[in-house]
């Protein structure tokens, strides 16, 4: 059973699922996909070939599915955004379509938790479990790992990528990839630490210390790369070898912090 307000707009060929609550004057354009169990709040707009997956809620007046701010964008280009199941996204939050320079869709794993007035702009690629606190915003074609924690009002350049559980603190600029488990923080951002409190909630005692471990040997000196190839030839890991092979993998490198020398 649906149950949605006579004010709000619903065109013709939309999807919605079953016990769909769609408040007033919320807007769910024609090509658009909505999973069963999901609230669409009073003044949201669902836009495009926009996919919301099952239980997931949208807030009141944030926009997903626009068109990005892309000046190489052309109208009639068929993009969209695909989001994952039990997404919450919170007001004002502004999620832009795809382009045909990425595959068409910004893309979001499930269990988002997207803060308000959050930005994730044009063929973003984020994985599960991922946090967006107040006023974040993700550029084009930033790529988010899961479990990514990223703190309120600070921004992402472009193409960076922020490797699996990695958190990046409040009111920081990150403009260069983050190595998976570690945190960063500072303007610009530089990598500070593991981000000791997210593994601890995910990993037991024996793998939060191979991670530490292997924390302290790949920053032991300004040579990652190096470090990264001789850590990878002999554990056994996995969560390690994720750090080494991104290390070894970026594209915009790695910001390593200038001060006190990590322990």
């Amino acid at each position: 059973m649906k149950k949605v307000h006579s004010s709000a707009v619903i065109e013709d060929g939309a999807v919605l699922g079953e016990n769909c609550v769609v408040e007033a004057y919320a807007y769910i354009s024609k090509n658009a996909k909505i999973g069963d169990n999901c609230t669409i709040k009073q003044g949201a707009r669902i836009l495009a070939n926009t996919s919301i997956g099952s239980g997931s809620k949208v807030f009141s007046y944030a926009i997903v599915g626009d068109i990005p701010q892309d000046i190489s964008y052309e109208d009639e280009q068929e993009t969209g955004v695909i989001i994952g199941q039990n997404a919450v996204i919170r007001e004002f939050a502004t999620i832009n379509s795809g382009t045909a320079k990425g595959d068409g869709f910004t893309r979001i794993g499930d269990n988002a938790f997207i803060m308000a007035y959050c930005h994730i702009a044009h063929d973003c690629k984020l994985g599960k479990n991922i946090i967006l606190a107040n006023n974040a915003t993700l550029a084009g074609h930033v790529e988010l790992d899961d479990f990514v924690v990223v703190g309120g009002l600070t921004p992402i350049h472009q193409f960076v990528k922020v490797g699996e559980g990695a958190m990046i603190a409040g009111a920081s600029a990150l403009s260069q990839d983050i190595v998976p488990f570690c945190l960063a923080e500072g303007n610009r951002a530089s990598i500070r630490s593991l981000n000791l409190v997210g593994i601890r909630r995910r990993f037991d005692k024996d793998e939060v210390e191979r991670i530490n471990k292997a924390y302290k040997f790949l920053f032991k000196s300004s040579d990652l790369k190096q470090n990264a190839q001789d850590l990878l030839q002999s554990v056994q890991s996995e969560n390690v070898r994720k750090m080494c092979s991104f290390i070894l993998e970026t594209k915009r490198g790695i910001p390593v912090y200038k001060g006190k020398k990590h322990a």
